[in-house]
């Protein structure tokens, strides 16, 4: 009796087990579940836990769908923009999203990421041409990047409202130049440089030039003024020279006319090169006379007598 019961027992275990573990899914903290019952959501659930659903899900009685709760990234390479000059830009940027409604998610696109993910790609594509579009692109790499951003969140956030998420964050991870406007960029910041690099040149060459120029008139003003200086210390010289020649010749006038033809005689006769033919009784030969009253000096002989007599 009893060996026949437990074939029974244990199909009857089975099917209760099998009909537990139908019944039972455990939602983690990085999703949400999506209770389906023939089609229709019966519930959201969004906290980590343990929970009860009908069993045969093969039947389409009760289907779990899970969905992210964390955030994601999108990200969105390579886009050619136009700026307002009519260059165009490669652009690189990323979206942060989260589905904040997964009710709204599922009746939408059905919960699919790609589904949703490739409609946001080319809402931000085309929120990035325009913003892009009516500005230049000096902005990018400005303060007013920032306020680029917030208008690329805007736009992308109202058509992410509609699939059930909510856009945290728009980030732009590179604008470069394409390669023609990168040639011709180059080729304009190197003619600029060089027109600058002339213009600094002719700057400096007026600077020089002035400076050169006054510093000339400083050297002709302090060479007059030396000049004048030197004069007035000349004449003040001479003058004190002559005060005392005076003022000596004052004091013995006969030692002072000797002393002078002395020097006269140093001048003259020093030099033998230079000879005068002078009578012998010249007053020049005043001081050659001998005690007995001869002049050293014969007729006809000649002596050295300078050009200028000496003051």
């Amino acid at each position: 009796m009893n060996s026949n019961r437990l074939p029974a027992f244990l199909v009857g275990l089975a099917v209760i087990l099998f009909l537990a573990y139908s019944s039972l899914f455990v939602v983690n903290e990085r999703e949400q579940a999506l209770v389906i019952r023939f089609g229709e959501i019966q519930s959201v659930k969004s906290e980590p836990g343990l929970y009860f659903k009908l069993p045969f899900a093969f039947m389409d009685a009760d289907r779990v769908q899970y969905v992210e709760k964390r955030a994601l990234r999108l990200d969105l390479d390579n886009i050619r923009v136009q700026v307002n000059d009519g260059k165009f830009y490669d652009v690189d940027a990323f979206v942060v999203y989260r589905i904040a409604d997964p009710r709204l998610f599922r009746e939408t696109v059905s919960g699919d990421r790609e589904a949703a993910e490739s409609r946001l790609r080319t809402r931000l594509d085309s929120g990035l041409r325009r913003v892009y579009g009516l500005r230049g692109f000096e902005a990018a790499l400005s303060e007013e990047r920032a306020s680029m951003m917030t208008e690329v969140h805007r736009d992308l956030n109202t058509a992410a409202e509609t699939l059930g998420v909510r856009i945290e964050d728009v980030r732009i991870r590179r604008t470069d130049l394409t390669p023609d406007v990168s040639e011709q960029t180059f080729k304009l910041m190197e003619s600029e440089r060089l027109a600058e690099a002339e213009l600094i040149r002719a700057r400096g060459n007026e600077e020089g030039q002035r400076r050169r120029a006054i510093a000339d008139r400083q050297v002709v003003e302090l060479v007059s003024e030396a000049q004048r200086d030197s004069e007035i210390l000349r004449g003040q010289g001479d003058a004190e020279r002559n005060r005392i020649f005076a003022e000596a010749f004052q004091r013995d006038p006969s030692f002072f006319e000797f002393y002078r033809s002395m020097r006269a005689y140093v001048s003259a006769l020093g030099d033998s090169n230079t000879t005068m033919v002078l009578s012998p009784d010249s007053d020049f030969f005043k001081y050659f006379e001998t005690p007995d009253g001869n002049r050293t000096p014969r007729a006809g002989t000649t002596a050295p007598v300078p050009a200028a007599p000496a003051n």
